[in-house]
């Protein structure tokens, strides 16, 4: 392995009930990559007519999730009574603090003409100075978030700061969080003064200190050392990261705290229904049992 690279990481798939994610953090044994503990990669998934995505409400504490569509729409419905529909290349952005539920539905006309979706879902661990904040929704379309030209690549600044850009996403620690459209032979700087970092490719395939990076994975860099990732092909990856956690974080299901005791609070919470409810949808995801 490239001594630029701290862990080479491959996927784990996950059935979500019609359609699968390959799952990248956490990881077994590993941390987060600055303040991103949990990464999904979506699809790509085709449904038959009249099926979709129907995730029942459920809970979370502690983190800010962003989801990012490449293909496809979803419906965020939320206990704070948003409802906003996302597509490719919007930013929803839920920051959930001392506790918030949502529920993520293909909307009935979509699901008639059997939809695709393809996307990633993260999230970030808020600060411990923010883990209790109030919670909060707010929708960024596409036409919002910076570009930036580099040599060969196309970036899109989803959340955070890089190469004097700023997102209009508010993060709470210094972050970055960038869609990369590469060409072949395309290039991208990811100095250490960043932080930890990670890139995650999307399809194609990229070089990292000599080390190829395919479609599904991602490769955690080492840090103390300036990088470079170099597109071998055309290809599309995300790049993310930023300053390392205060400490280590918990998580048990969709609950994320620096404190073990919390999630536990959390999970009496859901069970005796002391969570908002979202408006007009009363199912539920069930706590589960272990």
């Amino acid at each position: 392995m490239s001594t630029l690279i701290e862990q080479h990481l491959r996927p784990r798939e996950r059935d979500l009930g019609g359609f699968s994610v390959r799952r990248i953090l956490p990881y077994a044994g590993g941390r987060g990559v600055g303040p991103f503990v949990f990464f999904d990669h979506i699809g790509p998934a085709r449904f038959p007519a009249g099926h979709g995505v129907d995730v029942r409400p459920h809970p979370h504490i502690g983190l800010a999730t962003v989801t990012y569509l490449f293909e496809g729409e979803i419906v965020h419905r939320d206990s704070l009574g948003f409802i906003q529909p996302i597509r490719p290349g919007d930013v929803n952005w839920m920051v959930a603090g001392r506790g918030i539920a949502h529920s993520e539905r293909t909307a009935p006309e979509e699901k008639a003409r059997g939809p695709r979706l393809h996307g990633i879902q993260a999230w970030l661990a808020l600060p411990l100075a923010e883990e209790e904040r109030t919670p909060g929704f707010w929708h960024h379309p596409a036409a919002s978030l910076p570009e930036i030209a580099t040599d060969g690549a196309r970036l899109t600044l989803i959340a955070g700061a890089f190469a004097g850009q700023q997102s209009p996403v508010r993060t709470f620690s210094p972050t970055f969080y960038l869609e990369a459209h590469f060409d072949a032979g395309g290039r991208v700087e990811l100095p250490v003064a960043l932080g930890q970092r990670a890139v995650h490719v999307v399809d194609g395939a990229l070089s990292l200190g000599g080390v190829e990076i395919v479609a599904g994975e991602m490769a955690v860099l080492a840090e103390g050392a300036d990088a470079a990732v170099v597109a071998t092909a055309a290809c599309r990856a995300m790049l993310l990261g930023g300053a390392a956690l205060e400490g280590p974080r918990y998580i048990w299901w969709n609950f994320v705290s620096s404190s073990e005791a919390r999630i536990e609070r959390a999970k009496d919470d859901w069970k005796q229904g002391r969570f908002a409810s979202v408006p007009d949808d009363n199912e539920f995801i069930p706590l589960p049992e272990n």
